[in-house]
């Protein structure tokens, strides 16, 4: 799953608004995120247990990428059939950002990791790995159960013993994943991402944590860049993206993978997590766990050694 980012530097009192989609069946869930998202600075799923659907709202500056979100609102409604109805509301750049910030705290992840935002005093914390990103990042920031699932899962291979020499993050997006995997292991990571901001971004944030020399982040579409196909094979891939992506990328999942390897497969919703597994059956991969978060699962695949 791609994180929405308003970057650590964009602090301009510039006029937001709230966009949001009520109503939306779940299967309907991860397109239409992946839609909002293309705009908006953050993005956030509340279910209406009462009528078991689910609202999607967003941050956006005002009139931003009105274009891109259109088609990407046309094509979410032509995957899932469900047309959903755009509606926005004004909101002030600073109200936003300070609410982010008094919202955004310390997060602990499972035994192993903190992610701390950069407004909060830098503190010594024994037995974690502290990642520090801006409280401007929404997803990627480790509050997204797609996050957290893969950071625990990444957190049990890893005492598990696994061999980690080559580590792949596909959709790196803020690059928490790639970081957490280089501070752990003091391995290369090469992060990919398609969309160029995201690239600058998870390079601050590499730099930022004191691992831009371990971290390389490089713009690429899935499995077809070169410098994602010279890498091969992995050891570890991160691919925390959608449901249908993962799906349609599984064989070059398997082939990508070294023997024994693993995937850790997020961005998906519980009811979809069959169909991802099916699809890298097929391929030769197993399940090793997965993790429910929420309405969220992270699975773990690994490859026969």
């Amino acid at each position: 799953m791609r994180d929405t980012y308003s970057g650590p530097r964009d602090r301009r009192a510039d006029p937001l608004e709230t966009i949001w989609l009520d109503a939306l069946p779940e299967d309907a869930v991860p397109p239409y995120e992946a839609a909002l998202q293309t705009v908006c600075r953050s993005v956030a799923l509340f279910r209406d247990e009462a009528t078991d659907t689910w609202r999607l709202e967003g941050v956006r500056p005002q009139g931003a990428g009105e274009e891109e979100l259109a088609g990407a609102l046309a094509l979410a409604a032509v995957v899932t059939g469900h047309d959903a109805a755009l509606q926005a509301a004004p909101v002030e750049a600073e109200g936003w950002l300070a609410r982010t910030a008094q919202a955004f705290g310390e997060q602990e992840i499972g035994g192993d990791f903190l992610i701390r935002p950069t407004h909060l005093p830098a503190t010594r914390v024994y037995g974690r790995t502290v990642l520090v990103l801006d409280a401007g990042i929404a997803f990627g920031s480790g509050e997204h159960a797609s996050t957290r699932g893969c950071l625990v899962a990444f957190a049990r291979a890893q005492k598990d013993r696994r061999r980690m020499r080559r580590i792949l993050d596909l959709g790196t997006g803020s690059g928490i994943l790639a970081m957490a995997a280089a501070k752990r292991r003091r391995r290369p990571v090469l992060a990919t991402d398609i969309e160029p901001w995201s690239v600058r971004v998870a390079e601050q944030n590499a730099a930022m944590n004191g691992v831009g020399r371990l971290v390389r982040a490089r713009l690429a579409d899935g499995w077809g860049e070169r410098h994602v196909r010279g890498g091969r094979p992995y050891d570890l891939v991160f691919a925390n993206i959608l449901a249908r992506p993962l799906c349609a990328m599984a064989k070059h999942m398997a082939n990508g993978l070294a023997p024994g390897g693993t995937a850790i497969l997020a961005g998906l919703l519980g009811t979809q997590a069959r169909m991802v597994l099916a699809a890298h059956r097929r391929h030769g991969l197993r399940l090793e766990r997965a993790l429910p978060v929420g309405p969220w699962t992270t699975l773990v695949l690994r490859k026969a050694a």
